[in-house]
């Protein structure tokens, strides 16, 4: 088994999960990207955490830029294993995983950083927080960060490789992530074989997960590691111990899921519109002015960059 999880070219399979059979084998099954309804999802956190017990299986609540999903599950009083995550909307456009050790941390983390920098929109980039400065607030948690769908959906930049593609982001900031997430339930799987493909080239760590906002996609991709707690198996992400198993949804799940969070945005019409504005004229900022590398790249030298492609 060992060879199995360790070894790169084996820890990542794009079939569908046999939860029952991963258990049975002593592995703890997490789907790591799941929203509820505090962001753009209608599923509640006690709905999520109640079929994960039937699953037997666990859930990180990673709600856009808020954590009640994530409070309210940490107080259901539950034994099913609860990873506290967030997925932060980068106000030049990637999407952040970041993955708490703690839950009480991740609410100070938010309190501090993040409450005061949320749009009308609540799930939308946030103000004042591209992607540099908000790895240079997470590095100072105790927590793990994994690039949310890297390669972007539909053309879009929340995708942190698609934006170092563009030259929106320096190359550089991608050696400041723990993972990629290399199955997202909402990709198409050329878009995640790429993300797999960068993950193994660079020997990242690696996450997956439904992305779900419909409680019926839970468990369809989860992420694998032999661990006892939450801290052994975020410890096992950072060190690339663990495998990523799960595929995409169907086309209509995929129509059913963007109907109910496009519900969701039509009520901030204006709040998006303005973000939209804003991100055009940042981008277009950017390429006449191209990004650098980081403060850490700079005091490091040219030899600690990582070649990124």
């Amino acid at each position: 088994m060992e060879a199995a999880l360790f070894k790169m070219n084996g820890r990542i399979s794009f079939e569908k999960p046999d939860i029952e059979k991963l258990r049975s084998e002593g592995l703890t099954c997490v789907d790591m990207h799941f929203h509820t309804c505090y962001s753009d999802s209608y599923t509640r956190p006690e709905d999520a955490v109640k079929l994960a017990e039937t699953l037997n299986m666990g859930v990180a609540i990673t709600d856009h830029n808020q954590v009640g999903g994530v409070i309210d599950a940490m107080e259901s009083g539950t034994d099913v294993p609860i990873v506290p995550g967030i997925e932060l909307s980068a106000s030049d456009g990637p999407h952040i995983l970041a993955y708490f050790y703690d839950w009480k941390d991740l609410k100070s983390f938010w309190d501090l950083n993040i409450k005061d920098n949320i749009r009308w929109c609540q799930w939308i980039a946030l103000k004042n927080m591209p992607t540099p400065k908000m790895l240079d607030l997470l590095e100072k948690e105790n927590c793990v960060i994994s690039a949310a769908h890297p390669m972007g959906y539909l053309g879009s930049n929340k995708g942190l490789e698609v934006c170092i593609r563009k030259n929106y982001i320096h190359k550089s900031e991608a050696k400041r992530f723990d993972a990629f997430e290399v199955i997202s339930g909402g990709l198409f799987r050329d878009g995640n074989v790429r993300a797999s493909e960068i993950a193994e080239k660079y020997n990242f760590g690696i996450t997956g997960g439904t992305d779900g906002h419909l409680l019926t996609e839970l468990g369809d991709v989860v992420t694998v590691s032999e661990a006892d707690d939450i801290d052994a198996f975020l410890d096992n992400i950072v060190k690339r111990r663990n495998r990523v198993i799960g595929k995409e949804k169907n086309l209509l799940t995929k129509a059913f899921m963007g109907l109910a969070s496009l519900t969701e945005f039509c009520r901030h019409t204006p709040s998006v519109g303005f973000v939209q504005l804003d991100q055009t004229i940042m981008n277009a900022r950017r390429k006449i002015n191209p990004p650098v590398k980081n403060s850490s790249e700079l005091a490091g030298g040219e030899s600690a960059e990582r070649d990124l492609e």
